[in-house]
């Protein structure tokens, strides 16, 4: 699908979709827990529907109604998977059910889509190895799935880079269901926030995790634990509001985003933080949990450049580097080099994007400059999403501050982690067309 955007101002409520993460998160832990555990405003996005689909792998019984997920764990705990699981697009899932594979002696395959293919894997792998596992690549010399893994893996020892912090909340998840005592040490802990919501969702159900809360990066975890069946409401999803108030932000609307997370699980909160420093209106009624962008003209009172260390919330540079795009100055996005490992390589990916629409961009290992001339220098363009859901976004977000027309190629994409995302944009004002 071609999505064609141009200037178009905001006005109304968006309503962003459920968490992406927390909905992996509980379908899993739904999964490992005994009985019926019930998920309400889940985000019935593909990575998600995924998830479901590998937990039924897994022996659990899954019913599907809109708004509520129900999932019920088979009796006498999970089974072996009897065929190969197949992730889809989703790393998270990936590295999610990579060790809970390696729980059992059988070997299981697992392999996803194109982009799942060039996901780094070794030091999960390693991982499994240093708590008796088995694990295997099935392309020689590629560091990325398909793999093959065995266990049954023991309590022990993991020492790991910690840069990819959904490897880190797969051994948290399956830790206590082993017996003894399993510590994680990591090197150089990254997007810690994820990490934060993994634990903190153990700790719902009735799991506990000994860990540094400042650094990070050490973790204890002494098994086997129970885990209890939950009844929960995901909360609203911060990583796709990013893009609905970046388009507020740059096109001087005002507009509200009501039922936001206020719970502090999510990293990508600090978008908030991030363009109220850069200029931005934005008040958070945090009685009514609505998020309010007081419109200004963009025109009149630029954002401003400055730098920020987004190590904690990479999913939000994309639509942090659009806003940067219309700031007056330098926009530094530091501690990002993570990005380079998602479904693309967003940090180069931006960079090519970005200067087809006339921004000047300049990339580094971990770190984006954009150039910003208060939008002055940008026009219009043909661009390609690399079938990235965020890249899709935030190249559509960035048309609706032009004047002249900004195409977007395989748009569709976008409906991984915020299905229904044009249409509720066109619903405020954002005037998106959509053709297939």
């Amino acid at each position: 699908m071609k999505v064609y955007a141009k200037h178009h101002k905001l006005a109304g409520n968006i309503e962003v979709p459920g968490s992406k993460s927390h909905t992996i998160r509980a379908c899993i832990l739904a999964a490992m827990a005994g009985g019926k555990s019930f998920i309400h405003n889940p985000l019935e996005g593909e990575d998600c529907l995924s998830a479901l689909r590998t937990m039924e792998l897994f022996g659990a019984t899954v019913k599907t109604e809109p708004g509520l997920w129900t999932l019920t764990a088979p009796e006498g705990g999970l089974k072996a998977p009897q065929k190969e699981i197949n992730v889809g697009n989703s790393g998270s899932l990936l590295y999610f059910i990579t060790p809970l594979a390696a729980t059992f002696p059988s070997k299981t395959v697992i392999t996803g889509d194109e982009s799942i293919q060039t996901r780094p894997i070794g030091q999960l792998m390693d991982a499994i190895k240093s708590l008796g596992g088995n694990s295997r690549y099935l392309r020689t010399g590629v560091d990325a799935p398909p793999i093959e893994v065995s266990g049954p893996i023991s309590a022990g020892k993991v020492e790991h880079e910690g840069v990819l912090s959904q490897q880190i909340s797969g051994l948290l998840m399956v830790a206590p269901t082993l017996r003894g005592l399993t510590t994680i040490d990591l090197r150089n802990p990254k997007e810690t926030p994820f990490v934060k919501m993994t634990i903190d969702w153990l700790s719902s159900i009735g799991v506990r995790v000994s860990y540094d809360k400042e650094k990070m990066n050490h973790f204890e975890v002494t098994g086997p634990q129970t885990y209890k069946a939950f009844d929960r409401v995901i909360p609203s999803d911060w990583e796709a509001a990013a893009f609905p108030i970046v388009a507020a932000v740059i096109t001087g609307s005002k507009m509200q985003i009501p039922s936001i997370d206020l719970s502090g699980s999510q990293g990508d909160a600090a978008i908030v933080d991030v363009l109220s420093e850069m200029g931005a209106d934005i008040e958070i009624d945090g009685k009514n949990g609505v998020l309010h962008v007081n419109g200004r003209d963009a025109g009149k009172i630029p954002l401003k450049g400055g730098e920020f260390n987004c190590s904690a919330f990479p999913d939000a540079v994309p639509a942090l580097s659009v806003a940067a795009c219309f700031a007056e100055g330098d926009v530094v996005l530091t501690d990002i080099g993570v990005v380079r490992l998602k479904e693309t390589d967003r940090i180069s990916i931006l960079k090519k994007e970005l200067s087809k629409l006339g921004a000047s961009v300049e990339e580094g290992k971990d770190y984006l400059i954009i150039h910003g001339e208060g939008g002055k220098n940008l026009h219009g363009g043909i661009c390609e999403s690399y079938h990235d859901h965020r890249i899709a976004m935030a190249l559509s977000v960035m048309g609706l501050g032009m004047d002249d027309t900004v195409t977007v190629n395989d748009a569709e994409c976008c409906a991984v982690s915020f299905p229904g995302f044009y249409e509720k944009m066109n619903k405020a004002g954002a005037g998106f067309i959509c053709k297939a």
